[in-house]
């Protein structure tokens, strides 16, 4: 029997950890929303169904990090809320830079994992207590250090393509990646940047925080050419930094 064709389709989750408690723990929460169904639980990543909205994955599976695989299931556009009671700042940097959209330790409890389930469903960056002082730290740090702010290879290499007048859809198809995950690390770079006081609103404002900051050379922008034939190939960059 078909539901109520008005009825808004719910948020299909998925929930992966080696403990049958924690993955009762999460179906109860999860539970008290009725806009998100749990559509998948298991012990490991094997087998992931596509099309999952969002997959809480706990990220010590049987005694071993899984950072690898998280990058995996990012790369196939597979939206990553990494679930821990491991909150070290290595940690929690390495989860988000294999693509994790989000990180929320165990004892952040309910409130913030519905959260940062809804927003996430919604491709909106959503930032937990433990990945803001992690990330604020390591601001700190590299301020202290008098280095710039810290973005992983692919969070660069998704900006620099994106600066050189891209498309979104073209940033994804050089990295192998999907349009979401290149969202996510644009999204992911913004974040950084509000958590260190100097938020980029725009990709203008985006690429003048890059510059500054060394991770972007403005030789590697001036003078690029798309090889791109199509008409519609994407404008000179002078023309595509205003939105």
């Amino acid at each position: 029997m078909g539901g109520d064709p008005l009825e808004p389709r719910r948020i299909t989750v998925g929930v992966i950890d080696d403990h049958p408690v924690v993955i009762e723990g999460v179906r109860a929460w999860l539970a008290c929303d009725p806009r998100i169904e749990v559509a998948h639980v298991a012990d490991t990543v094997d087998d992931v169904p596509a099309g999952l909205d969002v997959l809480i994955l706990d990220l010590n599976l049987h005694g071993r990090l899984v950072l690898p695989e998280v990058a995996e299931l990012a790369g196939r556009t597979q939206r990553v809320i990494t679930f821990s009671q491991l909150t070290e700042r290595e940690t929690v940097l390495a989860a988000l830079d294999a693509g994790a959209c989000e990180f929320v330790a165990k004892n952040e409890g309910r409130d913030h994992l519905l959260e940062a389930v809804l927003t996430v469903a919604a491709d909106r960056p959503y930032v937990t207590p433990t990945a803001a002082g992690v990330l604020a730290a390591d601001e700190l740090a590299a301020g202290e250090r008098g280095t710039a702010l810290r973005l992983s290879e692919r969070e660069r290499t998704a900006l620099l393509l994106w600066f050189q007048s891209m498309s979104k859809a073209s940033v994804a198809r050089r990295m192998g990646v999907s349009v979401h995950t290149v969202e996510m690390y644009i999204k992911r770079a913004r974040v950084k940047y509000a958590q260190a006081g100097r938020p980029a609103p725009t990709k203008a404002d985006m690429l003048a925080r890059a510059i500054e900051d060394g991770l972007i050379r403005p030789e590697e922008i001036v003078g690029y050419r798309s090889s791109a034939t199509s008409p519609d190939a994407s404008p000179p960059l002078s023309t595509s930094l205003v939105t």
